[in-house]
């Protein structure tokens, strides 16, 4: 099979395929390798990768093959890792010129039952120093490409693990999401990111495990391919006290997308109050909710008053990046990134009572969602107020939609995404169409908690009714360098 032909395959067809010796993992691994050597220097989507050690671990996933032995979910196939989660033995530099030369010496509990299951770690993605924002650069690496254009953003903080996923330099990768860091690069880029329910994937490396809000993630083309890699890294771990005693259902059989959605109740919103939504957003949303329509959904509108809470995620999440790099900030800040110094700035004066109100209303608003999702299986946003921004967006500069300038890019972009990490609810980005541009626009839909399977049933049959896991960006990549 030619490279130009195995780097279409979803991973749920390359296990196939491999399992009955119609596609080599050698030749798969070479293809991949060759396809990223050739894109790297336009899209910039990774930090490492592996040659000696991918090949190397191909040609053991080939032997394993030819001798009968039994393979895993994902025996052979290529997966790229985001560079804030540790791989034994792979650099692992989170970003950060500080870690530039950090080499774990065991992995991260998701990424060791990746491996389990037979996947291999080939590269690690871009991601912006510590995952601190929603665009991918930094100081370490420059600036990732958007896989549809040169001129764009990919998002953040997952944004080297989308492109890498979009532009079919391998079918599936691991991303982080801590407000929104697998979605909103998923949304800019036309692929699926699933930030799954609290504790559904044990998450071995964050410091305040009961306090938690960010999640170790899938990143791939089709709902499928979300469903396998949920299936081999889900389940309990003594790091993480949320995922103990959650069961494991069968996410891969869910996610054929068997019947239709009659008698689902669906919650929808386009913006919580105050906030834009830009006219080519809009109208694909409503495309998207016509769908579910059309699929059997009954669709209610909810009106979004109380979701508009970037203070509170702020207070929560700003204070967590200062207790872990105020002292570092202070030795070496000249070496780290200006946006995240000036986040950890925003932290300086949140006083301990108003911390502990953010986490009184970060219960509330799980109560809340609690209530509405009692009567409803789904609630339904756009990811993104608008497509992906320009490649020099600043974080802290203006965010334009439909010719306004607004002043929070957190707040106005992806509000949509940040109040189901602090809820723990699982909710996934789904491709829903695109820009005149020719930019990826994304539609959300959030489920129930521990109800991942009912959640990818319902993405599976939207992806089914719907045409976008076709479209392919250029296959060149974008038409000038990264930077």
């Amino acid at each position: 099979m030619t490279s130009a032909a195995l780097y279409r395959l979803p991973a749920s067809e390359l296990r196939r395929l491999i399992g009955r010796r119609e596609v080599s993992p050698v030749e798969l691994m070479r293809a991949v390798l060759e396809r990223a050597d050739r894109l790297q220097p336009a899209l910039n989507c990774f930090i490492t990768v592996d040659h000696e050690g991918a090949m190397r671990e191909a040609e053991g996933a080939e032997r394993a093959v030819m001798a009968g032995e039994t393979l895993g979910l994902l025996h052979g196939v290529p997966c790229a890792v985001k560079d804030l989660v540790n791989t034994a033995g792979l650099r692992t530099t989170f970003g950060s010129l500080l870690y530039a030369d950090n080499v774990p010496d065991q992995d991260a509990v998701a990424a060791a039952r990746l491996r389990a299951a037979g996947a291999i770690l080939f590269a690690k993605t871009t991601t912006p120093e510590f995952g601190a924002k929603c665009l991918t650069d930094a100081p370490l690496f420059g600036r990732t490409r958007n896989a549809w254009s040169a001129a764009h953003s990919c998002g953040g903080s997952s944004g080297g693990s989308a492109v890498a996923v979009a532009s079919g330099i391998g079918p599936i990768a691991v991303a982080t999401d801590g407000g929104g860091s697998t979605r909103i690069p998923a949304a800019c880029n036309g692929v699926v990111g699933l930030k799954q329910g609290l504790g559904t994937v044990a998450h071995s490396q964050v410091a305040d495990a009961f306090g938690n809000y960010t999640y170790v993630t899938p990143m791939t083309r089709t709902v499928a391919d979300t469903a396998l890699m949920l299936q081999a890294m889900a389940g309990p771990d003594d790091s993480d006290p949320w995922s103990i005693g959650v069961p494991v259902p069968d996410y891969v059989a869910a996610a054929q997308g068997a019947g239709d959605l009659r008698g689902m109740r669906v919650l929808a919103c386009a913006a919580p109050p105050g906030r834009p939504v830009s006219a080519e957003m809009d109208v694909a949303f409503r495309r998207a909710l016509a769908t579910l329509e059309a699929l059997g959904a009954e669709v209610d509108a909810f009106d979004g008053s109380g979701f508009d809470i970037e203070p509170i995620w702020r207070a929560i999440n700003h204070t967590t990046w200062r207790a872990r790099f105020a002292a570092m900030a202070e030795r070496d800040g000249e070496r780290m990134s200006p946006s995240l110094l000036k986040q950890l700035a925003l932290a300086r004066d949140v006083s301990g009572v108003e911390y502990q109100q953010a986490m009184f209303d970060r219960a509330a608003l799980f109560r809340r969602v609690q209530m509405m999702l009692r009567d409803a299986a789904l609630l339904v946003t756009p990811t993104l107020s608008r497509a992906a921004l320009p490649i020099g967006q600043d974080l802290f500069g203006k965010l334009e939609i439909d010719g306004r300038n607004y002043d929070d890019v957190r707040g106005n972009w992806f509000p949509w995404t940040m109040p189901f990490n602090l809820t723990g609810h699982p909710a996934v980005s789904l491709p829903c169409g695109f820009t005149q541009e020719g930019l990826p626009l994304g539609v959300q839909f959030v489920g129930r908690m521990r109800g991942e399977a009912e959640l990818l049933r319902a993405a599976a049959l939207f992806e089914r009714a719907s045409p976008w896991t076709e479209a392919w960006p250029d296959e060149s990549g974008p038409d000038e360098p990264a930077t």
